[in-house]
């Protein structure tokens, strides 16, 4: 994405729609780090900040749901070392951040395999969860241990397995069933995705999701991401024209 002046959120309210759900690709700490000769989990620290900016960025504009790609099912092959930071820092963020979240009026959700954490991870996450149930504004979704395909293939097999309990045939199996199975059941998809670092992929993220959803790519790798970065991406997903592979583009698929 290209340098360009920043919006106001006041400008971009009156400039078109807001997206509803914006996805961010948090892409980029490892190499922020390795610029600064750091250790890599200090990339990821670094990020917390332009976690913290972007949710305000995010709220200031009236998005209703942003989900970040927090950490990979792909994730948990790298070094012990780091995976165990990870997860320790993961915790410490979500009891230090849960009181702002909570003055923004943000609820929160986890996207992932919730089997895959240690008990101590559930049991923070399950209770930041519960904090702040009671809001109304922002969701904020965090996607940990997701994997796209996982989620597929696990929707599927939830399938199989109601249909040994009742009846269900083939012709049954729409697009409602099938992503009132998916961890995303109840969110609207993305209307914009974001993907920081210069790279250009989607990196087995909400694949049935973003079917048609916009792609943004930024330079910026992600501890140096702000909401100015946010309102740059809303800006040019609002001067798209979203057919959805129709010709006058009055709505996505029904």
């Amino acid at each position: 994405m290209t340098a360009t002046r920043t919006p106001t959120p006041e400008q971009l309210k009156a400039k078109g729609p807001i997206p509803r759900h914006v996805a961010i690709i948090m892409d980029g700490n490892g190499r922020w780090a390795k610029k600064r000769g750091v250790p890599r989990l200090l990339g990821h620290h670094a990020g917390r900040e332009a976690v913290r900016d972007t949710v305000q960025g995010a709220v200031a504009l009236g998005i209703e749901v942003l989900t970040l790609y927090t950490f990979s099912t792909e994730n948990w092959e790298r070094p012990k070392s780091e995976v165990q930071g990870l997860m320790s820092f993961l915790k410490r963020v979500l009891r230090e951040e849960a009181k702002e979240l909570h003055r923004q009026n943000v609820r929160l959700r986890v996207l992932g395999r919730a089997r895959d954490l240690s008990p101590d991870v559930r049991d923070v996450i399950d209770a930041a969860t519960e904090k702040l149930s009671g809001n109304t504004g922002l969701l904020l979704c965090l996607a940990i241990s997701y994997s796209g395909r996982a989620e597929i293939l696990e929707a599927v097999r939830r399938l199989v397995a109601e249909a040994g309990s009742r009846p269900v045939t083939p012709l049954k199996v729409d697009e409602p069933t099938f992503e009132s199975h998916l961890m995303t059941a109840g969110l609207p998809d993305p209307d914009l995705l974001v993907r920081t670092s210069g790279e250009r992929r989607i990196s087995n993220f909400l694949l049935w999701q973003l079917a048609y959803t916009e792609l943004v790519f930024d330079d910026a790798l992600w501890p140096d991401f702000r909401r100015k970065n946010l309102f740059r991406a809303v800006a040019e997903y609002q001067g798209r024209d979203r057919r959805f592979g129709r010709v006058d583009g009055t709505g996505p698929p029904a």
